[in-house]
């Protein structure tokens, strides 16, 4: 069985961005596509409503090869567990108001017992100052956390496979 993987908005969105002058934005482009060619196969990979919301903005036909990317991906349900969890997220400190929607994202993982959450998002999902915390809420609640990662942290292996 292969272990399930919630793909956060900025996924898509670098998979298909135009090469970035930012060298580290190029770098996170670079890693999210070899990610994608070479690691995505090895998950059950799962979006939700609030992904396809976010990459549906912006230029038309750059959303359209977003969405395009993960219309295979079956969708999560926002249930009230999902919105009491998010909700919690938010009241109980882990996350500022302002990321709300960040912490549904958290919730939907967690709630759906998904394994990963890959993101680019460093801000306010994968922060390593704010895991604990987030971990902490929802063990509150019964639900375990998903491992926040970015794509760089599941190609780790791939990365060093030539020193061995």
């Amino acid at each position: 069985m292969k272990p399930k993987l919630y793909l956060e908005g900025p996924i898509p969105s670098y998979y298909v961005a135009r090469p970035s002058r930012d060298i580290v934005v190029a770098a996170q482009q670079q890693q999210t596509r070899d990610w994608w060619d070479y690691r995505h196969g090895l998950f059950d990979i799962y979006v939700s409503e609030i992904v396809l919301e976010e990459i549906d903005e912006g230029e038309k036909a750059m959303a359209r090869q977003r969405l395009d990317l993960v219309k295979p991906f079956p969708m999560l349900s926002i249930t009230n567990d999902v919105v009491n969890l998010a909700r919690a997220l938010v009241d109980e400190g882990p996350l500022p108001k302002k990321a709300a929607r960040d912490a549904a994202h958290i919730a939907l993982a967690a709630v759906h017992k998904i394994d990963f959450l890959l993101t680019w998002n460093c801000r306010h999902i994968a922060n390593p100052t704010m895991l604990r915390r987030i971990a902490f809420v929802c063990d509150r609640r019964e639900v375990t956390a998903p491992v926040i990662c970015t794509p760089h942290e599941l190609l780790t292996d791939l990365i060093y496979e030539d020193e061995n």
